[in-house]
């Protein structure tokens, strides 16, 4: 079915612009013909001759499909239509979203208009492919054909950061977040930047991202299929460095993991590294803390910290106020005697703090002891590697699901801290470095202040002009600060709870998109970009890498990253048990 004018489209003809429905520049409908079907997401095309200009392209994505009987009037016809009783025909439309109108005319199609099934460059040209000069694969689309994302969005160029949402543990957001990164190293979009780009992952989540440098056993041939469509190889990342805190009690500071024995690290902080960078007010990373009337107090006392701890030996230990102080709980004691006793307080303070300000802030410093007694050390063996560092591997992850939530959020905010200082000193945005944080909503919640939540807005507001790229996920986006998300160019939703869907954090969410990620199945995702209007629904291929112990595969091949921290401890039968 062709209507014989210049340029027309290749593809598959699906059926005609209707002339019941009104159409615009902005969004038409097409019928159907008999035999055709189009399905939503489905890209489609048309073409009008406009004098002066020539062939117009209108393209677009399908959003909304009907089938209905043409000729009922009443429900119960459906019966005696079925029976052969009453004519009737059976007739499909589709509303087409318009996604560009090429060249820049913006006139509707005209009723009668043919309609196709978008292929090659149409398709390119619809969904602006064919403008992107650098395009990383995200996923197929509902044709089984690549879709794409502008690394100019990503990267910094003219945008950054990524918000993913979805419900936990069905909508596959750390899967998608971990694809997303694997694309990016592997569709050669980063050129020689390659080999000194990295990522660092904080995982929450088991040791489930622990083995991302090992094969999935999984993997079959469709999955195969997937990674050849999108141009990338099936396999897992070819280097990762898992960091992990040691084990409680352990005098030899193992790593607490129990899956993975090679390329792990412990990480710790000695006590001369807390006193001397004044990590106190991590310690206190709740909004809530911020609230409190110890919030001054917690300055003062870090910078006292600062002053007065000399550094005692090799090992991390410190002395403060001739007090030797080897463990994390023996600090928190000297700073609970010198502010309990009146004649050191004020020295302590700094300034006229009440008896109640400086028993809450002792209450909730004590309470930390728990949390903080194994990666705050000075009692371990001097000279050892405990800092977690980017520079040994292109993927470095930081394992925190050993550590009770307090923890966890000092060792984020500590580290992001760090390498965001690293970077500002580098005074270059080059090599990139990508921050894969699961439960954003956690760390950077909408009401409340928080030193972390400081160093995420920074990150949003500021990392792309120095390389740093936030990937964020959260089950709630509406739950997290609005600067962090509206500072995301791309936004990713999987499944998605009904309530939250209706939040206006999903305004980029068709009304179709919207209803459908509530009963999207995990792997696909809706994901938009500043250049396309619509957002495009996606399904990433099965992991090439393991996502968890029970699927790793081939072990890596990375030797300078084959280090086990368990050499040179005692045999398991000589060995004291951690607990």
């Amino acid at each position: 079915m062709t209507d014989g004018f210049a340029g027309a489209p290749a593809g598959e003809a699906v059926g005609r612009v209707l002339g019941t429905q009104s159409a615009s520049p902005l969004s038409f409908w097409i019928g159907l013909e008999p035999g055709k079907v189009v399905q939503l997401d489905e890209v489609v095309v048309t073409r009008r001759e406009v004098p002066g200009h020539g062939p117009v392209l209108v393209a677009g994505v399908v959003t909304h499909v009907e089938a209905r009987h043409e000729g009922a009037a009443y429900d119960s016809d459906v019966f005696l239509i079925s029976e052969g009783s009453l004519p009737a025909a059976v007739v499909e439309v589709a509303e087409v979203r318009v996604t560009r109108v090429e060249p820049e005319v913006f006139v509707p199609p005209l009723p009668g208009a043919p309609a196709f099934r978008a292929k090659g460059a149409d398709r390119d040209q619809a969904l602006y492919f064919d403008v992107m000069e650098r395009r990383v694969p995200m996923g197929l689309g509902r044709d089984g054909e690549p879709a794409y994302l502008n690394f100019d969005f990503l990267d910094g160029t003219r945008g950054a950061h990524v918000s993913i949402s979805g419900v936990s543990g069905v909508a596959t957001k750390t899967s998608f977040a971990t694809f997303l990164l694997y694309s990016v190293f592997n569709s050669g979009v980063l050129g020689p930047e390659a080999a000194n780009t990295k990522a660092l992952i904080f995982s929450v989540k088991g040791e489930d991202l622990l083995f991302l440098d090992h094969a999935n056993t999984r993997v079959d041939d469709t999955a195969r299929a997937a990674y050849a469509t999108l141009g990338l190889p099936a396999q897992p990342f070819r280097s990762v460095h898992v960091f992990a805190p040691p084990r409680p009690g352990d005098v030899h500071g193992v790593p607490h993991v129990t899956a993975r024995t090679k390329g792990v690290s412990s990480f710790y902080w000695t006590l001369a590294e807390f006193c001397d960078a004044e990590l106190l007010r991590y310690v206190f990373a709740d909004a809530d803390d911020e609230k409190a009337q110890y919030s001054l107090l917690i300055g003062q006392v870090a910078a006292k910290l600062k002053v007065l701890a000399e550094p005692l030996g090799d090992s991390g230990a410190v002395k403060v106020d001739d007090v030797e102080c080897r463990t994390y709980p023996q600090l928190v004691d000297l700073i609970d005697e010198r502010l309990a006793d009146e004649s050191s307080r004020a020295s302590w303070t700094g300034f006229p703090a009440s008896l109640g300000t400086v028993n809450a802030f002792l209450r909730r410093l004590r309470s930390s002891i728990r949390s903080l007694t194994p990666i705050v050390r000075g009692d371990l063996p001097a000279g050892r590697a405990h800092s977690i560092g980017v520079s040994d591997a292109q993927v470095t992850i930081v394992d925190l699901h050993n550590l009770p939530e307090r923890a966890q959020r000092f060792v984020v905010g500590v580290v992001l801290r760090g390498e965001f200082a690293r970077k500002e000193l580098s005074g270059s945005a080059r090599p990139l470095l990508f921050v894969v944080l699961d439960e954003l909503n956690k760390y950077a919640p909408r009401d409340g202040d928080s030193p972390i939540k400081e160093i995420l807005l920074d990150v949003a507001e500021r990392g792309r002009s120095l390389g740093v790229i936030l990937i964020g996920a959260q089950q709630t986006a509406s739950e997290v600060e609005r600067r962090i998300v509206a500072n995301c160019a791309v936004r990713i939703a999987g499944r998605l709870d009904p309530a939250e869907a209706t939040r206006s954090e999903y305004g980029w969410l068709t009304g179709t998109a919207r209803d459908r990620a509530t009963i999207a199945k995990p792997g696909t995702m809706f994901a938009v970009q500043p250049e396309i209007p619509v957002p495009l629904a996606v399904n990433f291929p099965f992991p090439a890498w393991a996502t968890r112990p029970s699927e790793a595969g081939a072990a890596p091949a990375s030797p300078a990253l084959q280090r086990d921290p368990f050499a040179g401890l005692p045999a398991p039968e000589d060995d004291i048990p951690p607990f």
